[in-house]
């Protein structure tokens, strides 16, 4: 699957409509990100069953500040329109492949009622 821009307008179509999202929030002046955009490409292009988009904080300055991005690349995953992994920093192929693997066997009825628990 190809990954596309996300914008603010559609960021909740996006969440709701996809089991699992990964945002990748950066900037084009940001070298760290233009050195993970290709590795991001990538395993969006071996995992079709995942929705893969990318936030340019500069454009969607609002939507940055939302989630309080700090620093870029930050990359942020839903799954079942849960955040369960926020971290900012470039990963290699390997680890955000083994991420995308932790994330696919999350029991997500625990993770619900553990965010239930501290709510």
């Amino acid at each position: 699957m190809s990954v596309e821009a996300l914008t603010t307008d559609q960021f909740d179509s996006t969440v709701t409509d996809n089991d699992i999202v990964v945002i990748d929030f950066w900037a084009p002046w940001c070298g760290p990100c233009r050195g993970f955009a290709p590795v991001f490409e990538e395993v969006a292009a071996e995992t079709p069953d995942v929705k893969f988009v990318k936030v340019n904080t500069d454009e969607e300055q609002a939507l940055a500040g939302h989630f309080g991005i700090r620093s870029i690349p930050t990359l942020m995953i839903f799954r079942e329109q849960v955040i369960v992994f926020q971290q900012p920093g470039a990963l290699p192929k390997g680890a955000l492949a083994d991420l995308l693997g932790q994330v696919k066997a999350l029991d997500m009825a625990e993770v619900k009622r553990a965010s239930q628990a501290q709510s």
